[in-house]
């Protein structure tokens, strides 16, 4: 189990953050970046694997610039409240959340990013506009496929639900061709997959990510 902190954004933004400190000496340092949920106890529960496996997990609250200590479940008006509360927020701003948690991380020693929906939007951007990150997992991002030019300045590696009615699969595919030195996951799924608290779960595919996600996370950060 964690603890909620507080950290400060470059522009003087003070946000929550759920911590999670592993047993022993930490492999390495994880921002795990929420869906449009908050970060809700899926979202700790997550965080609290990854803290399992070895790693100083820091899971920042990026809603909290709109509306602070968001969370929610899966309902349609808590789908559509999280929708509209997303489409408010500012990328700089997000972006410079998302450094105050690589910030606190790296005190583990190399950091890597890990997210989900929004959240694998989040950590694709992040990859190539926040300093300090070794690697990135971006899970089924919604809008990666407009974000395709960004250019990463670290390791990533995409998992895609080829049954994912909010990204076509085609533009999924494209996504994975522009970027060859990307590693791209694809599975027979649908939007949300890794999360066993929505009707999309799908275990298997949920397990073999993560699987593939601890070996890319060891090998990156150790």
């Amino acid at each position: 189990m964690g603890t909620m902190i507080e950290l400060k954004a470059a522009d003087g933004h003070a946000l929550g953050a759920y911590r999670c400190e592993p047993a022993g000496k930490p492999r390495g340092g994880l921002v795990l970046i929420q869906e449009i949920f908050g970060v809700n106890s899926h979202i700790r529960a997550v965080a609290d694997g990854y803290a399992a496996d070895g790693y100083l997990v820091v899971a920042p609250a990026l809603f909290d610039r709109t509306k602070r200590n968001y969370e929610t479940g899966y309902t349609q008006p808590d789908i559509d409240a999280g929708v509209a509360i997303m489409m408010g927020l500012k990328w700089e701003n997000t972006l410079a959340d998302i450094a105050a948690a690589v910030d606190s991380a790296k005190a583990a020693g190399k950091v890597g990013i890990v997210g989900y929906c929004f959240g694998g939007a989040a950590t694709w951007m992040a990859a190539s506009r926040v300093p300090g990150l070794a690697c990135a997992v971006p899970y089924y991002g919604g809008g990666i496929p407009n974000q395709i030019d960004e250019q990463p300045k670290c390791a990533v590696m995409f998992h895609w639900g080829e049954k994912d009615h909010s990204i076509p699969l085609e533009a999924a595919k494209k996504v994975a061709a522009a970027h060859p030195e990307a590693i791209s996951h694809f599975y027979d799924a649908g939007h949300g997959f890794n999360c066993d608290q929505r009707g999309s779960f799908h275990a298997e595919s949920a397990k073999l990510a993560r699987e593939r996600t601890l070996e890319f996370l060891r090998k990156q950060l150790g």
